[in-house]
C-alpha cells in the first residue's frame, strides 16, 4: 500500500553530484574534467557573454551617448496665429482637440505665423510674444493656461512636441 510513510523517487531519477578534483582514483581528478592546457581550463577562464568571436562587438560599434535627457522638459503641439482663423469667439483646447488640431493630453503653444483678421479670446499653455501681440492688437485675449487661477486638468497635460 502507498502512503506518506513508504514515498521513494523513482528508480533512475536521482543522482550523485559529480565531485571532482578529488583524487586520480575517482576518475575526475588530475584536470578536474577540464582537458588538459587552454583558456578554459583556468580559473577564471572563458569568454565573456559580451565576446563575439573576435567581430568588433556591438559596444563598440554604436556611438557614445552624449549629453543627457532633462526629465522636466515640456513639449508642446505647435500652432501659428494662421490656424486659428477658421474658430469664432474663443478658442480653448478642448475646440483644438475636436477639430483634431491636437491629440488627447498634448500642451500647445501659439506661434505667431500667418495673419488673424476677427479678435479671439485664445487659451492655450503657451505663447510667443509675436503670437501675443497680434492676438491682442485685434482686440482679443491670449490666456495662458495654468496661470491666474485656469488650471489644466490632469488628463490634459503632458505630451510630446509635434509640429503641426
Amino acid at each position: 500500500m502507498l502512503d506518506l510513510s513508504n514515498l521513494k523517487p523513482a528508480k533512475g531519477s536521482k543522482h550523485k553530484r559529480k565531485r571532482v578534483a578529488r583524487g586520480d582514483s575517482s576518475g575526475h581528478g588530475t584536470t578536474a574534467c577540464r582537458g588538459q592546457k587552454g583558456q578554459k581550463s583556468r580559473s577564471g577562464g572563458g569568454k565573456g557573454p559580451w565576446f563575439e568571436g573576435g567581430q568588433t562587438p556591438l559596444y563598440r560599434r554604436l556611438p557614445k551617448k552624449r549629453g543627457f535627457t532633462n526629465i522636466f522638459k515640456k513639449e508642446y503641439r505647435v500652432l501659428n496665429v494662421g490656424d486659428l482663423s477658421e474658430f469664432e469667439g474663443s478658442v480653448s483646447p478642448d475646440k483644438l482637440l475636436s477639430q483634431k488640431l491636437i491629440k488627447k493630453g498634448e500642451r500647445v503653444k501659439i506661434l505667431g505665423g500667418g495673419e488673424i483678421k476677427k479678435a479671439l479670446t485664445v487659451e492655450a499653455d503657451a505663447f510667443s510674444d509675436s503670437a501675443k501681440k497680434k492676438i491682442e492688437t485685434m482686440g482679443g485675449k491670449a490666456i495662458i493656461l495654468g496661470a491666474g487661477g485656469k488650471a489644466r486638468l490632469p488628463e490634459q497635460s503632458g505630451g510630446k512636441v509635434k509640429n503641426a
